[in-house]
């Protein structure tokens, strides 16, 4: 039977509403009652395992998944082998390096070198700075990364913003964007070069909406 994980958080209620414009109802776990990791569409047509959003792309990378759901961010960061199927087109935000506001950094390349940026998405982070060769130590965070410059543990923070109220409200201020990111339908590779569990047809429902 196909299987498609799909991302707690952000992301899940628009992720059931086009797995329902293609045919497949997993909206039982939006009920909050719901306790089940694991539920089966009513017609019998495939099952979706409920999974944190940065576990989407492991599990469709070794198979338990055949198709998955999830930000470009976390595929970024993950580095998973999967096949990066389409732009679902929801669920924009942009990763970027944000600074106090008084202070006197406006852009990364400002930033003194062996300086500490706090971030939970450390691949990212590693990559930007590598691009722009400045040698810093990025100090992974996996709560309120923000208060890492306001306590004073480091200059700069990359991390994920939407609005950028949680910042503003905070001091922050952006002064990069290191790539822009959205909701991607992913699949496992080998099941999608053989076209298991009728794959194609079911991404092309998916996309076509």
């Amino acid at each position: 039977m196909l299987t498609i994980a799909l991302p707690k958080g952000a992301l899940l209620k628009d992720s059931i509403k086009l797995c329902q414009q293609a045919g497949l109802d997993f909206s039982l776990f939006l009920e909050e009652s719901n306790r089940q990791l694991q539920i089966e569409d009513p017609q019998g047509l495939a099952k979706a395992l409920l999974v944190r959003a940065q576990d989407v792309p492991v599990y469709v990378e070794y198979g338990q998944a055949h198709l998955g759901i999830v930000g470009y961010d976390v595929l970024k960061e993950k580095q998973a082998d999967v096949a990066q199927i389409a732009d679902l087109g929801f669920g924009y935000c942009r990763m970027s390096v944000a600074v106090p506001s008084a202070s006197p950094y406006r852009s990364s390349s400002d930033l003194p070198a062996h300086g500490i940026v706090a971030s939970k998405f450390v691949n990212c982070a590693k990559e930007h700075f590598r691009a722009l060769d400045l040698p810093v130590e990025i100090v992974p965070l996996y709560g309120s990364v923000e208060l890492g410059p306001i306590t004073g543990m480091s200059e700069a923070i990359v991390d994920l913003v939407s609005t950028g109220k949680t910042l503003r409200e905070n001091g922050l201020i952006e002064i990069d964007v290191l790539f822009e990111s959205s909701a991607y339908l992913v699949a496992n590779p080998l099941t999608y070069r053989l076209n298991s569990y009728q794959l194609s047809e079911w991404v092309g429902k998916i996309i076509r909406n």
